[in-house]
């Protein structure tokens, strides 16, 4: 048998569903772990199953078993771009460490890219870890720009909460 017919026998990816919430959030538990956040990680089934497969979901997300285990996941949401259009942003990629090197990830990738190819998106976006560079070396591999003039910038808790008040 070829590595590939048994990389396609031994990988399924699958749609996540409501019955995968606490899966999600298991594994979203791993990977705040593995980027060494786990104290910042707060979300709960309950938000997940609203926001991710209630009346209006906020977030799509990929399930990839290998051999009928779940060994990672992808999520991702729409955003636009007021110069280029539609977009996706990947949220999280992540795969179990027992299950890295197998070529989970690369698929994971692939599937959103699907998605967003198929959506008529102009492209799919995402962040890494600077110390992740077993991640950059696969993004780079398939062509990612990396984009470093760019910063990302976050405004939470009280301070989001002073802002908000000042628009009152």
């Amino acid at each position: 048998m070829s590595s590939d017919v048994f990389f396609l026998l031994m990988l399924l990816i699958r749609a996540a569903t409501s019955d995968d919430v606490a899966l999600l959030r298991t594994m979203i538990r791993e990977l705040a772990e593995f980027e060494r956040e786990l104290d910042l990680c707060v979300i709960e089934e309950s938000d997940l199953a609203r926001d991710g497969f209630g009346a209006n979901p906020r977030f799509r997300a990929l399930i990839a078993e290998w051999d009928g285990q779940p060994a990672g996941y992808a999520l991702w949401f729409n955003y636009y771009s007021t110069w280029a259009g539609r977009g996706l942003f990947l949220e999280d990629l992540f795969v179990r460490e027992q299950f890295r090197r197998l070529g989970i990830g690369k698929a994971l990738l692939a599937a959103v890219a699907r998605t967003a190819v198929q959506e008529n998106c102009y492209g799919v976006q995402w962040e890494v870890l600077d110390w992740n560079e077993k991640a950059i070396e696969l993004y780079k591999s398939l062509g990612a720009e990396f984009r470093d003039q760019w910063r990302l910038v976050s405004l939470m808790d009280d301070d989001l909460r002073k802002l908000a008040e000042r628009a009152s």
